[in-house]
């Protein structure tokens, strides 16, 4: 059995269909990239996994994790779900930390909750965790307010927020977007080292395929709610087959240039 199973999911806001009978699945320690363009449904596919799809939207089909159907289960049901065995790491670190809040303590708040750690122990894990992610003098980070950080520091603290309880299942939704060019490969690359360090399956959000090589090993490419194309990522971005993936190849590749 697979780790995630999502079944002909369908997310609609009144008459407006914006994810069409999308099916995928997940192993345990598997990465996988959804690639499209704004607008395809590949962010509201990953909201709707751990039920954070907004309240106007009717969302149908089947999202099986670890055997439990999550379609259908209440916010408090699937709060304990949230962190502990599915982690998020958003876009905008800005918007997704508590600016009045010290990182360290933010770190530890998932350990505190889901574990049930002391404060004193929760800090350490917070400033060990900072290290594995990079960030330079932990100890002063874990003191520091996100305003005092730079943007590149600001993700690798979401990154070790979701990755504090050792989640089977992270995901990122396009988390160097907001990112210095020079510092999206730096980060993406401690991400993929960390999953691939703890076992964690990886689905990563991206409207830019030129990062799939560093992070996942398999491809699903979405266009106006569906998936168009899907297989091993080496393949696609060597021989795509559908022209809208060839069209994604070509943008990235004129960008590179």
């Amino acid at each position: 059995m697979s780790l995630l199973t999502v079944t002909d999911l369908t997310v609609a806001f009144g008459d407006q269909v914006v994810v069409d009978h999308v099916s995928f699945a997940i192993d345990t320690g598997e990465r996988i990239a959804i690639i499209g363009e704004s607008g395809s449904g590949k962010t509201i596919t990953a909201l709707s996994i751990i039920g954070l799809a907004p309240d106007t939207a009717t969302v149908t089909g089947s999202i099986v994790f670890e055997g439990t159907e999550l379609i259908g289960r209440t916010d408090r049901q699937l709060s304990k779900t949230r962190g502990e065995d599915i982690a998020m790491v958003f876009q905008n670190p800005l918007t997704s930390l508590n600016p009045l809040m010290r990182v360290g303590k933010q770190i530890a708040e998932p350990l505190r909750r889901h574990h049930g750690m002391s404060r004193s122990a929760a800090r350490t894990a917070a400033i060990e965790l900072c290290q594995r992610v990079g960030l330079p003098e932990p100890e002063r980070i874990v003191r520091s307010y996100p305003h005092q950080m730079s943007g590149g520091q600001r993700q690798r603290v979401g990154m070790a927020m979701a990755l504090a309880c050792r989640p089977a299942l992270l995901i990122a939704d396009e988390p160097t977007t907001a990112l210095d060019v020079t510092v999206q490969a730096e980060v993406l690359t401690v991400l993929a080292d960390l999953v691939q360090q703890e076992s964690t399956a990886l689905l990563f959000i991206t409207h830019d395929v030129a990062l799939v090589p560093i992070v996942a090993d398999r491809l699903l490419v979405m266009r106006q709610g569906r998936v168009v194309e899907s297989g091993s990522a080496a393949d696609l971005i060597a021989s795509p087959t559908h022209e809208y993936t060839t069209s994604l190849l070509a943008a990235a590749r004129k960008t590179a240039l």
